[in-house]
């Protein structure tokens, strides 16, 4: 017989069905045992009149412990008690895998384990409808990413994770023994977006890990992330670049709004429809954030607590879970970001933050060979050293710019997570290597 997941049953009031799970609870009544069974689409009730019951089915429940795999043959009934509207009566039960006692974790919530601790035992962690709603939302989105650029004519690459150097410098990267050479963890396919613009294919984007050797114990940071970077060449100005990154959102949003209606009710989440972002300065931004008593000194970055206050600002003025920030400091800026023509001391860069969270990073490239060797001097760096990058530039290259985001950003922001790593099945961060 085919087996049945939780989500069908409503329908199959009456008739007798095959379903196997994993026992979330047990309780025993004496005359009644009820079994609250959990499949990857919910919970059912199995339950056991000790009276009518075989000797069997009875035996069976009796071995029984929370976390157990079984299947159980049973008919369907409709119950005003259950809290799913059904039970299902057994005929026969059948012991898959004993699970050991006590489990590590407190499965039902009840009583919060430590991030830690559930990280330690992450495949447990996570064996709850709530939890694997979460995951099917960061999975339809790594889907609807895809439809998106694929759409928009960008062409998917895949780059080296394997590198010689950063674009910068290695203070951020991972050194890995390469064959007795000095090799890093790539921090970003930046160099490599640029060459394939220059190439001709003038749109690109890429999904994948991306690794930053940066000692951050934080809510926000994790030493390894799936990066989402695109890059497009003809570009007007850096905001060609944000109108790809606002029409993603819009399309991202919209999707999971449409096709993941029941995991959104599981984490009450009803996001802010918007179809246009606001968009300000930097300047402005400090403004703001000056009127509601935040200080942010001269050419220095916002802090988490400003991201956070700016995003509540534009909340309740213009109704928008989403802000562009742009013309950032240069000083604050890498060496191939643009200056605005008038404007020596800005940057054509820009930040979207989401919920009061830094969500990426884009500007418009500095795509002039002349101009980019000087503004590499200014911040120390010598492009000669740097062929591999500087070339792409040499033998002719479009105006262009793009942007990098987090899709674990992505899944906090958009759920109002606390922690970056509840949306990362096995996160890495610099205290934790395993599992």
């Amino acid at each position: 017989m085919e087996r049945i997941h939780s989500g069908r049953i409503p329908g199959l009031k009456g008739q007798k069905i095959l379903v196997s799970g994993w026992i979330h609870d047990i309780r025993d009544f004496g005359n009644l045992k009820f079994l609250i069974l959990k499949d990857k689409e919910g919970t059912m009730q199995i339950t056991i009149p000790a009276k009518k019951a075989s000797k069997e089915v009875t035996s069976i429940a009796s071995q029984l412990t929370k976390e157990s795999v079984i299947s159980v043959l049973g008919n369907v009934k409709e119950s005003d008690k259950a809290r799913q509207g059904f039970e299902i009566i057994p005929e026969k039960i059948e012991l898959l895998s004993k699970s050991e006692t006590p489990v590590p974790i407190d499965m039902s919530k009840k009583i919060e384990s430590d991030l830690s601790t559930r990280l330690d035992y992450r495949f447990l962690d996570v064996r709850n409808e709530k939890s694997i709603a979460l995951f099917k939302i960061r999975s339809k989105m790594l889907n609807l990413i895809t439809n998106f650029f694929d759409s928009n004519n960008f062409v998917a690459i895949n780059t080296p994770k394997i590198t010689s150097s950063g674009v910068e410098s290695g203070s951020e990267l991972f050194k890995v023994d390469y064959f007795g050479k000095n090799a890093f963890l790539a921090q970003s396919p930046q160099i490599y977006k640029q060459m394939f613009v220059a190439a001709g294919f003038e749109k690109v984007y890429e999904i994948g890990s991306v690794f930053r050797a940066e000692k951050s114990n934080t809510s926000r940071h994790v030493t390894e992330f799936i990066g989402i970077d695109f890059e497009q060449g003809f570009i007007k100005d850096e905001h060609d670049a944000m109108d790809t990154a606002e029409q993603l959102m819009v399309y991202l949003v919209e999707g999971i709004e449409k096709e993941l209606k029941d995991e959104l009710k599981l984490w009450e989440r009803k996001p802010v429809k918007m179809k246009k972002f606001p968009r300000i300065s930097f300047e402005k931004a400090v403004e703001l954030l000056a009127d509601e008593g935040k200080k942010i000194p001269k050419n220095e970055d916002f802090d988490p607590e400003a991201e956070k206050l700016l995003s509540k600002i534009i909340l309740e003025k213009q109704k928008s879970e989403f802000v562009f920030i742009y013309n950032y400091p240069y000083v604050k800026r890498p060496f191939y970001h643009m200056k605005p023509e008038k404007d020596s001391h800005g940057t054509k860069s820009f930040d979207l933050l989401w919920n009061g969270l830094e969500i990426g990073t884009g500007a418009q490239r500095e795509h002039r060979y002349d101009i980019l060797k000087k503004q590499a001097k200014e911040k120390g760096i010598n492009l000669d050293e740097m062929q591999d990058y500087a070339k792409i530039f040499q033998y002719g290259c479009p105006p262009h710019g793009g942007m990098g985001l987090g899709l674990d950003r992505f899944v906090e922001a958009f759920l109002k997570l606390d922690n970056i790593r509840e949306a990362i099945l096995l996160p890495r961060d610099p205290e934790r290597l395993t599992p």
